[in-house]
């Protein structure tokens, strides 16, 4: 039965210039057996070694790609996306339904399947496995975390995991994801990870893995992971003498701190300016206000007392009502609100008037075209990006490019097209030239600056575009999904056509939570409403 995929196996070897040491080394199988199938003492390894070893190539592979995809940018190419649909599905039928990875990493309620520590802990182990190679040096991963209560259960699940197989581990404590990404590079780990679950509640928490490149790992990376997870999890594993050690980084938040200051224009300060900083009790409570305070700015922090509980409650991206209401208490200029992993932002004008992620990137984009530094001839957003910012683009002759929910997915087209900037409505604004995912507090230094170089009130800049009438609920449910019905089908593609040519339609579920969220937006306000109040109608 593993003949055929043994023969595949060896034929995508033999193309990629991969070594099947390499490949089984990484799997963690012992190449004895390899070497009696090569030798025709036996037709071919057992079908979980030859698992093993495909899941291990997918990553070997994708790594590979990645790094001539990265050279080919350095020469100024546009370097094109390999689908490789074949390779994908093979992936996807070892494990037909993701069960562990969602959109963004790893999340769920804490101490419940799957964010147990049982689960961390083969996290640490499947993944440490992945990303060792052959070689005789030591292997390193970086974790970092919000300040969820939780996370003292996880990170030394994870810690167990990495260790036993191995791996050095270097422990941040509270940093932005963003900072665990800079870090990742800067130390020139294996392997990053950050313990979060982002905006959610306390109740949730998460984990996201970070390539050495600094960037969120490709699904079929993620996949090949969970194939591992689920089998013997303790092939493998380190000899007493090789087990991982463990460091404390005390300045990784000083780091961070620099590194962002340095996106921000050398010739301009925040001399003055009065910023409210909302950093939602989160992994950005030290080094947010610390920056703009450096940068010379009168600084307002709220949300910057975490006690493992309030994080993101009534404050922070999600809650923006506490910022808009500090900025109007202080006069501030500004306001910036962070999400708990300070991946996200969202900015309220000296009105307190909120401004979301769309209209974040039009602000960026203009200023950047304005002094050449736009690349890709426009910017990359979600299908959940409003109809007024794509219209915006269009009449500046610009672009505007859609992906899937997701910033990972966002940063994948931006890789592929040469772009330079893109983001989601949500908040997360990814500038490329600075940064390999998400940035809240260094898309507001490029808010800040365009700000101190316009000379002109927030409030004139928030708005870039006419936003088009948009609707989005939220429908929660358990068992199955809603969207498998006919009759919710049937809504659907009636109020596509009712939109048609004038608005648009999108339901999908969430990537994170047990929700379908269904959205439309067009120019006639009422038939918006109508169209997701009949779809709902079904799903109830």
């Amino acid at each position: 039965m593993s003949e055929p995929k043994w023969e595949r196996l060896l034929s995508a070897l033999g193309a990629s210039g991969i070594s099947i040491k390499d490949v089984a080394d990484a799997a963690g199988v012992a190449q004895s057996s390899i070497f009696r199938a090569l030798n025709g003492q036996t037709k071919s390894p057992r079908p979980e070694t030859v698992d093993k070893m495909e899941a291990a190539f997918v990553t070997l592979a994708t790594r590979k790609i990645n790094d001539y995809r990265s050279a080919l940018t350095l020469y100024g190419f546009n370097p094109i996306k390999s689908k490789n649909e074949e390779l994908a599905s093979h992936m996807t039928s070892l494990n037909k339904t993701r069960k562990y990875f969602g959109t963004d990493g790893i999340r769920g309620r804490a101490n419940t399947f799957p964010m147990t520590a049982e689960v961390a802990y083969r996290v640490g182990m499947a993944a440490g496995k992945m990303f060792m190679s052959s070689d005789d040096r030591r292997h390193l991963v970086v974790i970092g975390k919000d300040t969820r209560l939780s996370g003292y259960m996880i990170e030394p699940a994870l810690v167990a995991g990495f260790t036993s197989v191995g791996m050095d581990v270097r422990l941040f404590g509270p940093l932005p994801t963003p900072g665990v990404a800079m870090m990742t590079r800067s130390m020139r780990a294996d392997l990053g990870v950050m313990i979060s679950a982002s905006h959610n509640a306390f109740a949730d928490n998460g984990i996201k893995l970070f390539g050495p490149d600094g960037y969120k790992l490709s699904d079929e990376v993620e996949l090949a992971i969970e194939a591992r997870m689920d089998g013997n999890i303790l092939d493998g594993v380190a000899e007493p003498h090789q087990l991982g050690r463990v460091v404390r980084v005390d300045d990784a938040q000083s780091r961070y701190v620099e590194i962002t200051k340095a996106s921000f224009p050398r010739h301009l300060r925040l001399k003055g300016m009065r910023i409210v900083i909302d950093c939602a009790n989160g992994a950005a409570y030290k080094v947010a206000p610390l920056a703009l305070y450096e940068l010379g700015a009168e600084v307002f922090p709220i949300g910057v007392s975490p006690d493992g509980l309030n994080i993101n409650n009534k404050c922070g991206s999600t809650y923006p009502q506490t910022m808009a209401e500090a900025v109007k208490t202080y006069r501030a200029d500004i306001g910036i609100a962070l999400d708990g992993d300070a991946d996200r932002l969202v900015i309220c004008d000296e009105k307190g008037q909120v401004i979301d992620g769309d209209q974040i990137m039009a602000i960026i984009a203009a200023a950047w075209a304005k002094k050449g530094l736009l690349r890709g001839g426009g910017l990359v957003a979600t299908v959940m990006s409003n109809l007024g910012l794509e219209r915006l683009m269009q009449s500046n002759g610009q672009s505007l490019e859609r992906t899937k929910v997701g910033d990972r997915y966002v940063m994948e087209r931006m890789r592929e097209g040469g772009f330079n900037l893109g983001g989601e409505q949500s908040g997360h604004i990814i500038m490329s030239d600075y940064a390999t995912t998400g940035d809240g507090l260094m898309a507001a230094l490029q808010v800040l600056a365009v700000l101190v170089e316009s000379d002109k009130p927030m409030s004139e800049l928030g708005k870039q575009f006419d936003t088009v009438p948009q609707l989005l609920k939220n429908v929660r449910f358990s068992g199955d999904n809603p969207m498998e019905k006919d009759v919710v089908k049937k809504a659907i593609a009636a109020g596509e056509a009712a939109l048609k040519g004038a608005g648009r339609v999108l339901v999908r579920p969430s990537g994170t939570e047990p929700l379908i969220r269904v959205m439309a937006e067009g120019d006639d306000e009422k038939l918006v409403k109508s169209v997701v109040e009949d779809i709902i109608a079904t799903m109830v």
